[in-house]
């Protein structure tokens, strides 16, 4: 049997405080898909995230429905260990006196910060150290995570995820604030992580940011969704002059794309 949908969303309304930002929102995204959702600010790709982790709910009405893995009730610390966020929002929250090695350990729990009612393993602790060796931070293990650069917390937050072996990676404009380094580093991660089979669904308006393994792209406006289908589909200067309200044109190099004004 093939397994249910990562997410199944059919009508579905959903508010943030007083603002509706989804009226009659349905959507369907595949265990295992690596998948973009593209649009400008307040398009709602931040909301679709939240809904997808259960951060937000939303509104319950009659032909309503969001399922995760195919039921509209889920434990969230299995949820957290199946489904890894990695966001700014993660990273401004996490505590800032945790040291680098309990950051990646708390993945195990899905809990920002390690505290003593969770039991780690010396196997457990070994393989957080082979992580972060891995990932050329192995010197930083005891280094409090207020003290890292914001590249280094973000590499952190993606070592912490992998920590519990999720089958789907959630990124919400996972190079916001990094120099070219850090985010070609985070980048080459993803990418390894996807051709390893491991599912991705990123939010994003930089383009730069959808790596060539991604094979589909969702294009959010104004709450609704305006395009979704393959990347060559969904990428062209027309589609993405309509999305962002401005004249652009699209340069391709290697997989990557980048937008350019006309």
């Amino acid at each position: 049997m093939s397994a249910p949908p990562l997410v199944e969303m059919h009508r579905v309304c959903c508010y943030r405080g007083d603002t509706r930002v989804f009226d009659d929102l349905s959507l369907t995204i595949a265990r295992g898909e690596a998948v973009a959702v593209l649009g400008p600010n307040g398009s709602g790709k931040t909301t679709l995230l939240k809904l997808l982790t259960r951060d937000l709910y939303p509104v319950v009405r009659e032909d309503s429905w969001l399922r995760i893995e195919g039921s509209e009730r889920v434990y969230l610390d299995d949820l957290r260990r199946r489904v890894a966020v990695i966001s700014q929002d993660l990273q401004e929250r996490y505590p800032p006196w945790a040291t680098a090695e309990e950051v990646v350990l708390s993945g195990l729990f899905g809990s920002l910060g390690l505290y003593p009612h969770h039991p780690v393993s010396p196997a457990a602790r070994e393989r957080a150290r082979a992580l972060l060796a891995a990932e050329g931070l192995g010197a930083l293990a005891d280094s409090q995570f207020q003290h890292l650069s914001t590249g280094q917390q973000r590499r952190l937050l993606l070592l912490r995820a992998r920590m519990a072996e999720p089958h789907t990676y959630v990124l919400d404009e996972p190079t916001n604030s990094l120099d070219l380094a850090a985010s070609f580093a985070l980048l080459a991660t993803l990418r390894r992580l996807v051709r390893e089979g491991a599912g991705l669904l990123l939010a994003t308006h930089h383009l730069d940011e959808i790596i060539p393994e991604i094979r589909r792209v969702i294009l959010l406006q104004q709450g609704r969704v305006v395009g979704d289908g393959p990347k060559e589909e969904m990428l062209t200067a027309e589609r993405l002059s309509a999305l962002y309200g401005t004249p652009l044109a699209l340069v391709e190099q290697g997989g990557y794309y980048r937008a350019v004004p006309v």
